[in-house]
Formats: C-alpha cells, sequence, structure tokens
C-alpha cells in the first residue's frame, strides 16, 4: 500500500473514531455546558466573554494599559519591581471563563484543554518564535505530577511545539523539594514558597546549544514562580529568559487567584 493510501486511511479511522465520541460524548461547552460542534471549545457567547490581551501593553511584563504610552514605555510594576526574565506575555486575562479552562485543565484530567489553551497562547508569543527558543514548561514535584497523572505546563509546550516547530525540553529544569500550592498565599508568602525550589540541570548550556529559553505555565498571578526559575537558570549561564502563559491575573481588574 503506498504512503498516500495509508495517510488516507489513517485520516478517516481518526474522523471514525471522532464521530464515534461525539455519539458517546457529545461536545459541549468548557464554561457554561451548552452543545457545540467540537470537544475542547467554547460556545460563542462564552468565547466573547475571554478577555485577549493585546497591544497597547507593556513591553516586558505584557500587561496591558487602556492606552497606548510608546513601544517603550514600562508599566509601574515593571519599573518598581524588574523582573529577572526577559519578557513575559499571556494570552488572556484571568476571569471567569479561563478559570474554568485552567481548572480543568489543571485539576479535571483534560490533558486535551492544552490545543485550545496554545491557540490563543501562539500569537500572544509571536515576539518570542523567532528566536528559536526552547520551550521550558515549569515543574512539577514528582509526586505532584504522579498524583495529576500529567503536567499541565508540558501539555501547553508540547501544544505550542506543534504549532511553533520549537523543541521542548522537559529536563532542563526540576523542583527539587515540594512546595504548596501558590493559591491564597500573600505575595511574599508566594516568594519564600518557591525559594530554592528549583534547580538547572547541570549541562543546561550543552542542551541549549546557543538558544534562549521561553518558559511556559498556565497562569502568571505574582510571577513568583517563574522568577525563581528564571534566577536559576541565570546562575546556570542562561542569558535570554521570556515568559509565556495561557492567563494572566491583573490586579484591579479581573479574579484573584
Amino acid at each position: 500500500m503506498g504512503q498516500g493510501k495509508v495517510k488516507a486511511g489513517t485520516a478517516a479511522m481518526a474522523r471514525l473514531g471522532s464521530a464515534l465520541l461525539d455519539l458517546v460524548y457529545p461536545p459541549t461547552c468548557l464554561d457554561c455546558g451548552t452543545p457545540i460542534a467540537a470537544h475542547a471549545a467554547l460556545c460563542a457567547g462564552c468565547f466573547r466573554k475571554l478577555r485577549p490581551i493585546s497591544r497597547p501593553y507593556c513591553p516586558v511584563l505584557g500587561l496591558p494599559f487602556e492606552v497606548s504610552l510608546g513601544p517603550d514605555v514600562r508599566s509601574a510594576e515593571a519599573i518598581a519591581d524588574p523582573p529577572p526574565f526577559d519578557r513575559a506575555r499571556s494570552a488572556v486575562l484571568y476571569n471567569e471563563v479561563a478559570r474554568t479552562i485552567v481548572s480543568r485543565l489543571k485539576y479535571g484530567d483534560r490533558p486535551e484543554l492544552a490545543e485550545f489553551c496554545a491557540r490563543l497562547m501562539h500569537p500572544a508569543g509571536v515576539d518570542f518564535w523567532g528566536e528559536s527558543p526552547v520551550l521550558v514548561p515549569v515543574p512539577l514535584h514528582r509526586w505532584r505530577q504522579f498524583e495529576r497523572r500529567y503536567n499541565q505546563s508540558t501539555e501547553l509546550a508540547r501544544a505550542l511545539a506543534r504549532r511553533t516547530g520549537l523543541s521542548v525540553d522537559t529536563g532542563l529544569v526540576s523542583r527539587r523539594r515540594r512546595t504548596r500550592q501558590q493559591v491564597g498565599l500573600s505575595v511574599d508568602a508566594r516568594h519564600r514558597n518557591v525559594a530554592g525550589a528549583f534547580t538547572a540541570h547541570p549541562d543546561v548550556l550543552r542542551r541549549l546549544k546557543g538558544r534562549g529559553v521561553v518558559l511556559v505555565d498556565d497562569v502568571i498571578t505574582t510571577g513568583s514562580t517563574v522568577k525563581a526559575i528564571t534566577r536559576e537558570l541565570r546562575r546556570a549561564g542562561v542569558s535570554k529568559i521570556d515568559v509565556i502563559s495561557f492567563a494572566r491575573v491583573v490586579t484591579g481588574a479581573e479574579l484573584p487567584i
């Protein structure tokens, strides 16, 4: 059988499998449960409730501005507390709809939702992809990953890799001690919780081969976790480090976390 026929057969089996899945588990909106045409998606009404983060925004932290202040104007947060990473970008503001998606991806055994998130993260990180960085997911402690079955940040990184053609390195950074969950902690407590929690691979520079890093996470709140990872990578000699997430908490704009 020719390669073309094999591919056609594989595609036909995939369509059949998808049709059978739709019969057993009809697709519904990720947020409100309304019947829709495809799995792992939102209905039109809930999709409109997502708040995309687009220009104008802070060139360092990616925080949205109400009006354009110029391409090089930084946010007050970036001036008062410059981050150790170079740039951060997020696809959407953290609101009720974004929280539902993140919660189901993170705790609901729904790794396929990473594809939906990556579809929105891809344009948000457009300034990063042309530099051919390595995608590095924020690591979970091995016991927490065992409990959840997968790392949601790894699923996001792999989904982004399929869209960008970039490589993913899940072993570049590891979490050497199990930390408390960050939800509900104050800013200072978040910083203390993750301080010294991560370690870079001893051959980090050889693995990168001169490329930069894009850290991948589901939500940026205070940035404590990605800052702690960045500092560890800086100590290991990595010079270019950016950050991307699906959602971003913006003080006073949407939900706290």
